[in-house]
């Protein structure tokens, strides 16, 4: 397939392996932060590929998985509303609450759909003038801008029956925050490539100046993957420190004006709670004054218990990088795909999930 196959050449992979073992002459640790790409490199068997030495720490860059408990319980009872329209991708549905998920509400009568854009839920929202239609505005930098669109195109239309509940988290300060934590192991970060797209890679130059630390924006085939661990070895390797571009084809150092203007004028950046790991300062956006009116939360006040986590689920430790799926004690028993405890294993970029649909059992990556 045009521009899919080329990115999966055999030849050309043993080609940036053998570069690696040529150029690697110590241990590494090395973050991907990005679930998608987590999901490549375990699918494919890459990070078993690599020299000895060259360890990937899977990161927290899953957008479904960090989403605050609290959120999900707040979308579970907003959701169970009867003049709700609850609309969300589809891989937040399984995400478990406190007491229950998406699919739970749905399965009892609710009217919870899944949608593939925000502006689906838009339309629905003009289609059903006597319903408050409710979008689940999820996601990292990417999916910001389709999302302010939403609100922009809502509030330019006269829409009242429309609101998000926003639960965007920004890459940086979450980057900060790891090489903050005392416990940090990560020498070098493979960025998001879909994240850079948008938002360009400024603001990782200062924190790769600030921490030393390599940080190299990377796609998702096997091939990026592969060359940007190349890149990012080469540049521990010679003691450099800075941000390089692995995909050229897709992301300039400036990013998106356009889809900037927009996420700008729509949120504001504040403080997120992120599942399993707690509050990182401007880690979040938020509606501006200015669009307010949509906030589904603000509309729909919390009621109810406090939200608590699974006390079996490891996944803020999954998510920081200290620890991998095979250590916790519920992996692939009372927890599976099909009864998840934690968000990394429902998210198509979970690390659990990754791991468990590539076969990873305890006994065998033990067994390594």
């Amino acid at each position: 397939m045009k521009y899919l196959d080329e990115y999966r050449d055999p030849v050309l992979a043993r080609r940036l392996l053998a570069e690696l073992r040529a150029t690697a002459t110590r241990p590494w640790a090395i973050m991907e932060v990005c679930g998608g790409q987590t999901h490549t490199l375990v699918r494919q068997g890459i990070d078993e590929l690599l020299p000895a030495g060259i360890r990937m720490i899977h990161g927290p860059g899953c957008p479904v998985c960090v989403t605050p408990l609290a959120t999900i319980d707040a979308a579970v009872a907003i959701a169970a509303r009867p003049e709700v329209i609850f609309t969300s991708y589809g891989d937040m549905l399984r995400v478990p609450g406190t007491a229950g998920d998406l699919l739970g509400v749905k399965a009892r009568g609710g009217d919870v759909r899944v949608v593939y854009t925000p502006l689906d839920a838009v339309r629905i929202a003009r289609e059903h003038p006597d319903r408050q239609v409710v979008f689940f505005a999820v996601g990292f930098e990417t999916t910001a801008p389709a999302n302010a669109m939403a609100v922009l195109h809502a509030a330019a239309t006269g829409l009242r029956n429309f609101s998000v509940l926003v639960s965007h988290v920004l890459v940086p300060p979450a980057i900060t925050a790891i090489l903050d934590a005392p416990d940090n192991q990560v020498q070098a970060f493979l960025a998001a490539g879909h994240v850079c797209a948008v938002m360009g890679w400024t603001e990782y130059e200062p924190i790769a100046q600030r921490y030393q630390v390599p940080i190299v924006v990377t796609g998702f085939e096997p091939l990026d993957l592969l060359e940007g661990i190349v890149m990012a070895v080469q540049q521990l390797e010679s003691g450099r420190a800075a941000v390089e571009n692995q995909y050229v084809r897709a992301v300039r150092r400036e990013g998106n004006a356009e889809a900037q203007h927009a996420v700008r004028r729509v949120f504001r950046v504040g403080e997120r709670t992120w599942r399993g790991i707690g509050p990182i300062p401007a880690s979040g956006l938020a509606l501006t004054p200015e669009f307010a009116a949509f906030d589904a939360e603000a509309r729909f006040p919390a009621t109810g218990t406090p939200a608590v986590e699974h006390p079996d689920c490891i996944a803020g430790r999954i998510l920081r990088g200290t620890a991998i799926p095979t250590d916790c004690p519920a992996y692939g028993t009372r927890c599976t795909p099909l009864t998840p405890l934690g968000a990394p294993m429902v998210s198509t970029e979970g690390t659990c999930a990754a791991f468990h649909h590539a076969g990873r059992r305890k006994s065998t990556v033990e067994a390594r």
